[in-house]
């Protein structure tokens, strides 16, 4: 009777352990050699939710009837099992992806991810300040490229607003001018867009937004994999080709001041063959006067695959557009009245061939190899008065100032990837070099008196102009560059790395220098020739470090050593508005960041980081009288000194949704995303600069968002406060009356409200919405140059509306 008794106490002693472990799925991912897999991403369709697994590959779920699970993880397939709770741990094993296309399609039909893993194909991202854009996910402005929206949730950008349908992008950061991204370098599919990377790295060309499923962005340590720049790497990835054999998309946008957009795409994949591409068309006449403008994009992307190990793919993209430019206001002009133009004759032309084909190759499961050869023929055109008193007007008849850039260079980049253990725990060797040469030519002089966009130089009814040169600028780069993730245990990795730089530019040309009385009579006209060739080689140093104490969280720092060269373009520009020191020289300097990013639950999503940049040589802008000897005052663009920016930046992303509505198709979330930026000059030569405020640096910026949704419907409403940010280093401020220049004072601080809606029916898709909704007037940008000079008035109120259907 007693051991009766007995057996029955046990068995109620065990029943909460049986309860327990029926209500329980207990799983280790185990590769196809049974070593574990730490960190694999895991969406569950039963629940729709997601979770990760530990260092050990370990994760648990409380459930008590089956679940359906997909796992996945970098470079491995993705698989989808049904678990069923039980007292044993269950093993899941994955295997390893030769065709990371087939990957990059698995991944998006079910969910997006936020940041970079820690290996992506043939890059290491581990430790780095990384942040990733699902475009898909977004309600925005798409057919505009708006800007303000899509990147509403990348800390700390600041944005050139311009009002020409979003044909250029010209985001900043950090103290870094926003002007056409220059601090970045700029991908598309992982190659090179910009003019020239060295020489004239300015990307006139922006992929649209509705061919895209990613932007990457990889801040100021990206400098050892991807170039020596400040702001680090802008990468667009497109969208992947469909699993049909051939699915289209068309996009039809109309909006405020007769904008009409149609975005049209054809993608598909037949046996080892697939491809992508599209044609995107549009035009506008903007708010202002003499603000119209259309553009034709049209991209290829052509793939083909070999067998498991081996792909081969080559793109196309040609963009080519005409606007009209208003020019720019002085504050009087500003607040008399934004709409106005005084400028009637004034074009910008652009012509760009990207050219790229990428061979991507496994030599075992654990060592990968990719090759990029890219090129580009363009070609850049701008027309116009540019008057350094903005409020001057235009007269008819009188030359106008002409600018041709042609940009011809070609590039090849390889990578090698090897994966290795180290006492168990998965590490990464990477190892890669980059070959880039330019022949760019740049001339100046006189251009048409009539107003159409007449891009010929006219020398012989203009003679005696001032502005007149003609340069070719050969450059030539190579560098080496490598990385280690050393994975020291499951939770901490360190990643040192190198990348050794070899840089020539030359500037072979001559500028001529004509100076006249106050009749008109040439006192002085001589021509100046230069054949000047500078040489420089260095090593940067960088390392990152990740440390995840868990599935959920995660510490990270990184340092690099960052550089950006001089260009002799910039040099021999002559504007009147702006004056180049002649002794001008490259910019050095540090990048850092310190943060803690991961999810409470499946609730909140966190990114939280300190960063720091130091310039040595920074270049800006003071303002000066023309060294020149011409009575006008100029922005004198030179070596500054010695500048130090740093701050506090913050993501918080709430689903509100899953925390109260859990398993409904109810959506909602909510976003802040904040930047707090502190910045001084150390030192400078220059007068009065030492303790100022680095220019593009607004102390606070801030966006706060929302998003709500229930089954096909989603509503977005977005919120944007920038406060004031100087523009040059002198700290110069401006008042409202002032109706000369407009290129020198504060950008004052604004706000700005959009809001965006769509609804999704079968193969029909109906977008619409209203950016600055509250009609704010304001201004980002004070130009020196085009499409200025002078203060460049953002978008009032505007409205869109989109039709896309897919079949």
């Amino acid at each position: 009777m007693k051991k009766l008794f007995g057996g029955y106490s046990l068995l109620l002693l065990l029943l909460p352990v049986f309860a327990l472990a029926q209500n329980t799925i207990t799983g280790k991912v185990v590769s196809d050699k049974g070593d574990a897999i730490p960190y694999v991403d895991i969406f569950n369709k039963t629940a729709n939710s997601s979770l990760s697994a530990n260092g050990k590959g370990v994760f648990k779920i409380n459930a008590s009837t089956p679940q359906t699970l997909v796992f996945y993880t970098d470079g491995y397939m993705l698989i989808e099992q049904t678990l069923s709770p039980s007292s044993t741990e269950t093993i899941v094993t994955l295997q390893k992806v030769i065709d990371l296309d087939e990957l990059v399609i698995q991944q998006e039909k079910f969910y997006s991810l936020n940041k970079m893993k820690d290996i992506d194909g043939t890059a290491i991202y581990a430790g780095r300040k990384t942040e990733v854009i699902s475009v898909e996910k977004i309600t925005a402005n798409k057919a505009t490229n708006n800007t303000r929206q899509i990147y509403a949730q990348i800390a700390g950008l600041t944005i050139n607003e311009n009002s020409d349908g979003g044909l250029q992008l010209s985001i900043g950061g950090r103290g870094l001018n926003p002007n056409r991204t220059s601090n970045f370098n700029t991908r598309q599919n992982g190659y090179d867009i910009s003019a020239d990377v060295l020489g004239y790295p300015e990307s006139y060309y922006t992929p649209p937004t509705e061919a895209l499923a990613e932007i990457q962005v990889i801040r100021g340590a990206a400098a050892l994999q991807y170039g020596t720049q400040f702001g680090g790497l802008v990468n667009f990835k497109f969208k992947a080709p469909s699993g049909k054999p051939i699915e289209g998309v068309t996009r039809t946008s109309v909006g405020s001041y007769n904008l009409l957009t149609n975005f049209s795409s054809l993608s598909g994949t037949t046996g080892k063959f697939s491809y992508y591409t599209f044609f995107n068309y549009k035009q506008g006449d903007g708010f202002r006067p003499n603000s119209n403008f259309n553009s034709r994009n049209f991209f290829a992307n052509l793939n083909y695959q070999f067998n498991k190990k081996t792909s081969i793919h080559f793109d196309y993209t040609l963009f080519d557009y005409l606007a009209k430019q208003p020019g720019g206001l002085t504050d009087y002009m500003f607040n008399q009245d934004m709409f106005q133009s005084n400028r009637n004759r004034n074009w910008f032309d652009v012509n760009w061939n990207l050219f790229a084909l990428r061979l991507n190759h496994h030599f075992t499961d654990n060592s990968q190899f990719s090759l990029q050869l890219f090129g580009l023929d363009a070609s850049r055109k701008a027309l116009g008065y540019r008057s350094n008193r903005v409020s001057n007007p235009d007269t008819e008849g009188t030359v106008r100032d002409l600018l041709k850039g042609d940009f011809v260079n070609w590039g090849a980049e390889a990578r090698f990837l090897q994966q290795y253990d180290i006492n168990g725990n998965s590490s990464a060797l990477l190892i890669g070099a980059k070959y880039y040469q330019a022949e760019n030519t740049s001339m100046q002089g006189p251009g048409s008196a009539n107003s159409n966009p007449d891009f010929n130089f006219d020398f012989d009814n203009f003679p005696n102009y001032a502005s007149q040169s003609d340069y070719t600028y050969p450059n030539l780069n190579t560098s080496f560059f490598a990385e280690n993730m050393f994975r020291l245990s499951p939770n901490f990795t360190l990643t040192p790395g190198i990348r050794v730089e070899n840089i020539r530019t030359k500037a072979n040309g001559y500028y001529r220098r004509i100076n006249t009385d106050l009749a008109g009579n040439v006192i002085l006209d001589e021509i100046e020739y230069e054949n000047v060739t500078k040489n420089r080689s260095f090593v940067l140093f960088g390392l990152a470090a990740s440390y995840k104490p868990n599935n959920r969280i995660e510490f990270y720092g990184n340092v690099a050593q960052n550089y950006r060269s001089v260009t002799f373009n910039d040099i021999r520009t002559v504007a009147p508005s702006q004056v180049i020191d002649p002794n001008i020289t490259d910019e050095k300097g540090y990048t850092s960041d310190i943060g803690i990013r991961g999810k409470l639950g499946n609730k909140l999503s966190y990114d939280a980081s300190i960063f720091g940049l130091l310039y040595d040589d920074k270049i800006g802008d003071y303002q000066t009288e023309n060294p020149n000897g011409a009575a006008a005052v100029v922005r004198y663009r030179s070596n500054i000194g010695t500048a130090l920016t740093y701050g506090f930046e913050t993501l918080l992303d709430w689903n509100i949704a899953d925390t109260f509505f859990e398993g409904s198709n109810f959506k909602w979330n909510v976003f802040t995303n904040t930047a707090i930026t502190g910045s001084e000059y150390l030192k400078s030569d220059g007068p009065g600069i030492e303790g100022n405020e680095v220019e593009f640096v607004p102390m606070l910026n801030v966006k706060v968002g929302t998003g709500v949704g229930y089954k096909g419907f989603m509503c977005s409403l977005q919120f944007t406060h920038l406060s004031s940010q100087f523009t040059d280093a002198n700290n110069t401020t401006s008042t409202a009356d002032d109706n000369t220049y407009g290129i020198f004072g504060k950008i004052p601080s604004y706000y700005v409200a959009d809001i965006s809606a769509s609804y999704q029916w079968k193969m029909l898709k109906l977008e619409a919405g209203v950016n600055n909704f509250t009609n704010n007037y304001y201004f980002t940008r004070r130009a020196t140059g085009y499409p200025g000079p002078g203060i460049i008035p953002s978008d009032p109120r505007v409205f869109y509306t989109t039709l896309e259907i897919k079949f």
